[in-house]
């Protein structure tokens, strides 16, 4: 097996302070998290950030004070994913523009958003060759077995390039009372073919449970406030290093190791 990926997602786009008040919002609350968060394992933080009135943003300033509190806290090595996300305000090109300007060393992007019919392959085509050529980490994002079969088709004709691209398996939406359930990960196992380096993101506080299935069948994982603020037995987690520490400590039980942030890159560079 090769070594597990833990991934922070420690924000998310939608909830605040009234959610819970460790969540980090600000720069610098992310960069003490992403520090905690590296310390109990975590590889990699999916990185949203807010605007000055805490709306969800791609503003690459923003990015960018961000991205520098994480590595003020968390050190060198913690690879930093960025998120394409439209929360029903960006469109393709805007995303594709965000992502040019910040030229981040990982991104994730939602298929659905980023081609989101035959009319967007060419330029979606185009901006994805170019960050294949710069060595551009691209983490695909996919909801459903149907996600799975257009990525397939779409990188078996070439508009999504096989260089340093893996995926992201949504178990669930975002829905109010969502919980997520390790078998709903069969579907997307039973049309996925590739052999790319898959993770997985749970709703709800069998968020746990998921990623435990994930690891077991070789995927990875994605942790965190965004979608979940329970540890496994139904208290309300302190802070996302907790969340990150359950999965963590389930790792070797499950005959994984867990990957350190220069393990994760060769991972998804495909080089391990």
């Amino acid at each position: 097996m090769t070594p597990l990926i833990i991934t922070v997602a420690p924000n998310g786009a939608r909830r605040g302070k009234a959610d819970h008040p460790a969540i980090p919002l600000s720069p610098d609350e992310i960069g003490r998290e992403a520090a905690r968060c590296r310390e109990t394992g975590a590889a990699m933080i999916h990185l949203h950030v807010r605007d000055a009135d805490g709306r969800h943003t791609l503003d690459p300033d923003a990015y960018r004070a961000a991205i520098a509190a994480v590595r003020r806290e968390a050190g060198p090595d913690l690879l930093i994913q960025a998120t394409t996300e439209a929360v029903g305000i960006y469109t393709a090109e805007q995303q594709m523009a965000a992502m040019r300007a910040l030229r981040p060393e990982a991104f994730s992007a939602a298929v659905r958003e980023l081609v989101p019919d035959a009319g967007a392959e060419a330029a979606a085509a185009g901006f994805l060759a170019e960050q294949a050529r710069s060595g551009t980490l691209v983490q695909h994002i996919l909801y459903d077995a149907a996600d799975v079969a257009r990525f397939d088709d779409l990188m078996r004709r070439g508009v999504i390039p096989e260089t340093n691209a893996g995926v992201l398996f949504v178990l669930g939406r975002y829905t109010a009372g969502q919980q997520s359930d390790p078998r709903d990960l069969l579907p997307f196992l039973n049309a996925w073919t590739r052999p790319l380096p898959w993770a997985v993101c749970a709703f709800g506080r069998r968020e746990a449970a998921c990623m435990a299935a994930a690891a077991a069948l070789g995927g990875h994982v994605r942790v965190g406030f965004e979608n979940n603020m329970d540890l496994p037995d139904g208290t309300r987690a302190p802070d996302n290093a907790a969340l990150v520490s359950a999965v963590a400590t389930l790792a070797p039980v499950l005959g994984r190791a867990v990957a350190t942030p220069e393990q994760a890159r060769r991972l998804f560079a495909h080089t391990i």
